[in-house]
């Protein structure tokens, strides 16, 4: 080949490799757009679905939810998410389908303006009885007392309200006695861990000279007796040597000759240990006169306490007359600042909701939380309830299931709010939540501020510098539920058990004048409502709820046994204006 055709060859080889390149390259071009068409279709196709999963989940969350937390609640919004996506696991929301409807009808009572008025005691006859205990009972003279000889030592144990049964019931055991009374001591609990003796809660002076006709009452022992070692010559007396609610017999067989041989007997761990009855009429109505009229606490409790009802009313109203019993001097005044656009104060109802983790574990219920809560509650049972658990392994236990029939459960919060629904208060509702420690924490409490928002604690309503003094003081503390459950438009609890829920419902009978109102669900009677969670209708739900509670508020005189703190409308304690006693009214 010659030199001509050698290069006509090699331009021929160099065109055919880069149109080779190029037929790959358009190629990939091609295959690369169409991957990308693929790619928008699915992403359209995806985002689609997902806004379509997105709209349902809020639909659904919105129908779940019927309203909208407070922003102090806005926190729990993820925290909501967790809880229900749990529920399948832990069945913690144990009436998710009432729930539900108690929503809806929450949402429609709203529109419809449409409340139960429970916001006023439903019998009249209930401000047909006056406080009279006050009265002095004529049966113990002054000059008499005074040369007493005999004194009495009482060391109360518990919290605040159980101290307080402990210190009337001593009240009347002295002046049964024809003993002087030390001002009463308070033990150290390990349970409420507080230091506070009398004089730190309530007021001495005033307690000696409100009971001064009636026993001879003084701060110290005097000095001849300091010295002796009371155990060793038989005047200490526990809880232990003597039997619950105790007759006056046994005082007077029993105690009353310790007092004339030694001239003093130190009770240690003195509560429930005086029977309501039989008891002489002047040393019931002595038992109502130390509880409603001779207790009250100091200036300083009562200071932070008429704060905490301002800040829960934020507006000035009426002073009430329980008002003036909690608060003495120093009752609520001056229009508060940021008040309610109505510019009127705010009904509130104050609720206490035993579910405290010692209440929940003592009580062997089960409360849906699975094996992790059944654990967590026995370690507490067998670190702080030992004779309960070693009772359960030689006698066994009822099941949970029974113990829930039989009405020996606390209500939860679950429960709680679902009895507030079919009572017909308004999601808007104001509610005061007694003590702060509900087992479970804040997660808990969502079915309940599902219904109800408005939700406030001491806590929320009292800034750290001023609940400072009474941090590490919890019969303090409960001294503040106390005067806000107290002085509520309308008190509400889940168990009539609770020390703090009869003395708070007592106070309230006592002093209330007939316009206080209070709550009080029977257990066994709710746990048969609840029973028929799969099948029972709204409406029905709160035909049998309003019975119920219906049935709890009918006046009546206290019956025979009964306790006359919680119980006060009784002729020893309590006066009749008009008509006839009847037990039923």
């Amino acid at each position: 080949m010659g030199m001509e055709g050698q290069l006509l060859l090699r331009r021929s080889n160099q065109v055919s490799k880069p149109s080779k390149t190029t037929a790959l390259v358009k190629r990939w071009a091609l295959l690369f757009k169409r991957l990308r068409m693929v790619g928008f279709v699915v992403g359209i196709v995806g985002s689609i679905l997902l806004l379509d999963s997105f709209m349902l989940t809020v639909v659904h969350h919105n129908i779940f939810r019927s309203g909208h937390l407070p922003d102090r609640a806005r926190p729990m919004q993820d925290e909501w998410r967790g809880y229900y996506r749990n529920v399948e696991k832990s069945k913690e929301l144990m009436y998710e389908r009432l729930v539900t409807l108690a929503s809806t009808a929450l949402e429609k009572k709203e529109l419809q303006q449409d409340q139960f008025g429970q916001w006023k005691e439903p019998y009249e006859q209930a401000s047909s009885w006056k406080p009279c205990a006050d009265r002095s009972t004529g049966a113990i003279h002054q000059e008499h007392v005074m040369n007493h000889t005999r004194f009495i030592i009482v060391s109360a144990n518990g919290g605040l309200n159980q101290q307080r049964v402990a210190v009337c019931n001593a009240v009347a055991v002295a002046a049964m006695l024809n003993a002087s009374m030390v001002i009463p001591k308070f033990l150290f609990s390990s349970v409420w861990k507080d230091i506070s003796q009398f004089g730190d809660i309530y007021q001495e002076d005033y307690f000696i000279n409100i009971l001064k006709d009636d026993v001879r009452i003084i701060k110290e022992l005097p000095s001849h007796l300091q010295s002796l070692n009371l155990e060793s010559i038989g005047s200490m007396v526990t809880d232990l040597d003597m039997r619950k609610e105790s007759k006056p017999m046994y005082f007077t067989k029993v105690i009353l000759p310790l007092l004339s041989r030694n001239g003093v007997v130190h009770f240690l761990g003195f509560g429930n240990r005086l029977a309501f009855d039989p008891i002489p009429p002047h040393l019931q109505k002595l038992r109502c006169k130390c509880n409603f009229h001779a207790l009250k606490f100091v200036p300083r409790i009562q200071k932070i306490g008429s704060l905490l009802i301002k800040r829960i009313r934020k507006h000035d109203s009426r002073v009430s007359e329980l008002d003036k019993q909690l608060l003495g001097r120093h009752l609520p005044h001056n229009l508060l600042v940021g008040s309610n656009s109505l510019g009127k104060p705010l009904k509130y109802l104050a609720l206490h909701m035993r579910f405290e983790m010692d209440m929940v574990a003592y009580s062997l219920c089960d409360f849906g939380g699975g094996k992790k809560e059944r654990r967590e509650l026995q370690a507490y049972r067998d670190m702080h309830f030992p004779a309960l658990v070693l009772r359960m392994r030689e006698n066994g236990s009822i099941s949970p299931a029974e113990l829930r029939k039989l009405g020996r459960c606390p209500l939860t919060p679950e429960e709680a709010g679902l009895m507030l629904s079919a009572l017909g208060f308004e999601r808007r509702t104001y509610i005061y939540l007694a003590g702060s420690d509900i087992y479970g924490g804040r997660s808990r409490l969502l079915p309940f501020t599902r219904l109800y928002p408005h939700l406030v604690t001491k806590e929320d309503l009292l800034t750290p510098s001023e609940l400072a003094p009474f941090r590490n003081f919890s019969s303090q503390l409960a001294a503040l539920d106390f005067i806000a459950c107290a002085a509520a438009d309308i008190f509400a609890m889940t168990d009539s058990g609770s020390q703090l829920s009869s003395l708070v419902t007592g106070f309230r009978t006592y002093h209330g004048r007939g316009r206080a109102p209070t709550l009080r669900p029977n257990k066994k009677q709710f746990a048969d409502i609840l029973s028929e969670n799969g099948t029972l209708g709204w409406i029905k739900f709160e035909e049998k709820v309003r019975k119920m509670i219906g049935e709890n508020q009918r006046v009546q005189v206290r019956r025979q046994g009964r306790s006359i703190y919680r119980q006060p409308r009784s002729p020893e304690c309590m006066c009749r204006a008009s008509g006839p006693l009847r037990d039923h009214l």
